[in-house]
């Protein structure tokens, strides 16, 4: 049995579909979900005559993407026809940009681990999208009888991130791909949804003796759309390789297609290079050249990056890594928590995302709501959180607070009256109820005194029973105490 040890060697090539309402070169809608083939325009289906025009905020979104990732900004940057024929291409090309890209350079420095790791940008440039072919017949291509065409994604606005093959493994290439959506969903420039197809990942693997510094050929596995399936196509491929190159044999440089059912990777058909696509110049769209006023424009308009923000919800706010790490996988969340935050100015930012983080999203959940078109908005959360530090109710109480603010627009404050008044915070009228409830349970009082404290929740449960859930739990647990 051979014991050559081999290093892996990984580029990957992530699609990220730009934030915007309308297509790249035509007013069709980008709109996800609507019926096959109605987001088309004569542009979208390739008919005779058609002609492209750009769409200046997907130029925006590309501009931005770049900046933050450290490129050179291209001023000047040409658009080129890249032929090959597909079925979900009406065209017969793609209009991409090749030798004159938008942005070139650049890098992302990740966390894998607990270590940094550099990952190199070789370019970032703008595409459409092509159609979607629906297989019929099996889950996937393979085994399929036909397939069927939607083309409603078909001239999408497109960046395509190309990174340099700096990664040695599945786990630096999740940490990347990773560290890459969360900045283009911070950015604004991308929604992130890898389950729609909006964020997915093609990796270019190969495997090289360990020691050496020649590249291996490599095998493309495309349209990787889950962290999950880039990291097992990744260490499934370079098994596959391992084997072949040990048995004596020699890899194929091809595309190949991931089977996470099954855990293999198959061929789809052999790996073309840049001649193969005769790229020319699109004679229908004049070179893209972004001025330096607007250049300055875009770069003054920029958000803050995900790291400046962790490091403000962490040190500013006081935030725990869950918290921290909700709020930031979602814009619809992050934005829901500077506009709660913003409402009520008083309130701790750690309490509002405590409850944005657990109770309300949970909520959102289970009921199908959107962050970004919520049933109850940023200012409203915020005033129940309010009322619980006010000590008008209490977190118990606010449970169920949350679940009529769905079915209701009255205020917080009005519900709670509606629901027969908040938090009991008097001392005496509490005072009473603890004292009938020790009475009725010598028992328990013996075991506390005894030192078995673990028992003093049934008291406070027993209080609160008989308050219906009114009395300030902080204020029982000390007149038991005390009393005791």
């Amino acid at each position: 049995m051979s014991t050559q040890q081999f290093e892996t060697v990984i580029g990957i090539e992530v699609h990220a579909q730009l934030r915007t309402k309308t297509k790249l070169f035509s007013s069709a809608s980008t709109e996800f979900g609507q019926a096959p083939n109605t987001n088309v325009t004569p542009v979208c289906l390739g008919m005779p005559g058609a002609l492209p025009v750009l769409n200046k905020t997907a130029v925006e979104l590309a501009v931005r993407a770049g900046l933050a990732l450290g490129c050179r900004i291209n001023q000047t940057s040409i658009f080129s026809r890249k032929n090959y024929f597909y079925p979900d291409l009406p065209k017969g090309y793609q209009i991409s940009q090749f030798d004159k890209p938008l942005c070139e350079g650049g890098e992302l420095v990740v966390d894998v681990e607990g270590r940094r790791k550099r990952v190199g940008i070789t370019r970032i440039h703008m595409e459409e999208d092509a159609g979607k072919l629906l297989h019929q017949g099996a889950d996937g291509i393979a085994g399929s009888t036909h397939s069927l065409v939607d083309l409603n994604r078909a001239g999408t606005p497109l960046i395509e991130i190309v990174s340099e093959p700096d990664i040695r493994s599945a786990a630096e290439a999740r940490a990347y791909m990773e560290a890459l959506r969360e900045l283009v969903v911070h950015l604004g420039i991308c929604d992130g949804n890898m389950e729609e197809g909006s964020l997915r990942a093609d990796a270019n693997v190969s495997i090289r003796p360990m020691g050496s510094e020649t590249l291996g050929t490599r095998a493309e596995i495309k349209n990787l759309n889950s962290f999950r399936s880039l990291e097992r196509a990744i260490l499934v491929e370079v098994e596959r390789q391992k084997k072949i190159i040990l048995a004596g044999g020699k890899i194929v440089q091809e595309t190949r297609n991931y089977d996470d059912n099954l855990q293999i990777t198959t061929s789809l058909r052999s790996k073309e290079d840049a001649h193969d696509y005769r790229y020319f110049p699109e004679p229908d769209l004049p070179p893209l050249v972004i001025s330096t006023p607007w250049l300055e424009e875009i770069q003054a308009a920029m958000p803050a990056l995900p790291g400046q923000k962790r490091k403000k919800f962490v040190e500013e706010f006081g935030l725990g890594d869950n918290d921290v790490h909700v709020l930031m996988s979602d814009s619809g969340i992050e934005g829901y928590f500077a506009d709660a935050i913003a409402s009520q100015p008083s309130v701790a930012p750690k309490e509002i995302a405590k409850w944005i983080v657990g109770d309300l999203n949970a909520l959102f959940k289970d009921k199908h709501i959107s962050f970004e078109t919520p049933k109850i908005t940023a200012a409203r959360l915020a005033e129940m959180v309010a009322l619980i530090q006010a000590g008008t109710i209490s977190g118990k109480m606010a449970k169920d607070v949350l679940l009529k603010m769905l079915d209701s627009n009255d205020s917080p404050k009005a519900i709670v009256q509606a629901m027969g008044g908040g938090q009991i915070s008097d001392e005496g009228a509490i005072l009473e109820v603890v004292k009938a409830v020790l009475a009725a349970n010598p028992d328990t009082v013996e075991k506390i005194k005894a030192g078995k404290t673990q028992v003093m929740g049934f008291l406070v449960g027993q209080v609160m029973k008989e308050t219906k859930g009114k009395a300030n739990p902080e204020l029982v647990n000390k007149l038991i105490m005390g009393l005791l």
